[in-house]
């Protein structure tokens, strides 16, 4: 389930390229291009890869340190103008709650039918 939020999200940044470097860039981070190419590899390549249950840990280990600057960088609802502090403090708060889940599949591992288990790991 958690991988439905990300592999859509991954290609609709390829999909909507320009438009991703563009809001990268927006909030003052540098190299817009290198990251918006990191956005895609976490969310594309980090999705499947859970949904695969592929290198489980490492996947949710990575998206969780991704969801967590995006929700830094990208919900920082404590310098927000009012009008949208509620709706980035939502955002930031659902962002929090995500890497929990995706830090629960690192310390406890995938399930049964993954990938993983199928090797052995």
């Amino acid at each position: 389930m958690l991988a439905a939020l990300f592999v859509p999200a991954g290609i609709s940044k390829i999909a909507g390229f320009a438009g991703t470097v563009g809001y990268i860039g927006s909030v003052g981070l540098p190299l817009p291009v290198v990251g918006a190419v990191l956005a895609i590899l976490a969310e594309a390549g980090g999705g499947l890869a859970l949904l695969l249950g592929f290198q489980t840990r490492i996947a949710a280990l990575v998206l969780a340190v991704f969801t967590l600057a995006a929700g830094v960088f990208f919900h920082a609802y404590w310098s927000a103008p009012a009008d949208q502090v509620m709706v980035n403090q939502i955002m930031f708060m659902k962002n929090i709650a995500i890497a929990g889940g995706l830090l629960a599949l690192v310390a406890f591992g995938p399930g049964k039918l993954s990938l993983d288990a199928k090797r052995g790991n």
